[in-house]
């Protein structure tokens, strides 16, 4: 089969080294012909043994929050890139934030800017969601609820006291309107609270939702 043709079967993924080595299978030397379609232009490596097809070749490029979950894992799209996708913040964020269980770390691919946050394993795999961002790609992503309290623990000085603090930081800080934190499922995070870093800041932030 053309190698073209192959590579196109996988449109709009982020390939890593083992996937190609399964489409180049027949090939004696695969390590080397996989060198030789980055130098082709049919390959754009985006880290060691993470690879996207060029889009000499392939219209459909990943998402950027899909490269984002191979880039550096395990991790999910949450912050403000999270909060934006949501609709709760209104500026559009130019670098793609996620969390991770490992430590934090910035990159930059294809002169796109992303960020991963730390955070506890314990807390880390609560209000995830897997959402479909175009045909076949999918991105795990906090749900708006976690990338808010997700934004609350990661945030240095960030300790909220009382609910007129609290509202100021979401209304005034972050620009989240009234009735989008109406919205929120607060009955969902108070379940995280048991498993939660800075449990009294959440606790002020379901209070004050719970208020509004």
């Amino acid at each position: 089969m053309n190698i073209t043709l192959r590579l196109l079967a996988f449109s709009g993924q982020a390939l890593s080294t083992q996937v190609l080595l399964g489409i180049l299978a027949d090939y004696q030397r695969p390590y080397d012909k996989i060198v030789d379609l980055v130098k082709q232009g049919y390959l754009v490596q985006l880290r060691k043994g993470l690879y996207i097809i060029s889009s000499n070749i392939d219209s459909q490029q990943p998402e950027p929050f899909l490269i984002a979950n191979h880039l550096y894992g395990p991790s999910y799209i949450s912050l403000d890139s999270a909060l934006f996708y949501w609709g709760l913040i209104p500026e559009r964020v130019f670098e793609q934030t996620s969390v991770t269980t490992k430590l934090s770390k910035r990159f930059t691919s294809q002169h796109i800017s992303y960020s991963y946050t730390h955070l506890p394993s314990y807390y880390y795999a609560l209000g995830i969601q897997s959402v479909l961002l175009a045909e076949k790609q999918s991105a795990m992503l906090a749900s708006p609820e976690k990338a808010l309290c997700d934004k609350i623990v990661t945030t240095a000085g960030i300790n909220l006291r009382s609910h007129s603090q609290t509202q100021a930081f979401l209304m005034e800080d972050l620009r989240i309107e009234k009735e989008n934190l109406q919205q929120l499922n607060h009955s969902e995070m108070i379940t995280w609270l048991p498993n939660s870093p800075k449990k009294n800041s959440l606790r002020m932030l379901i209070e004050t939702i719970t208020s509004l």
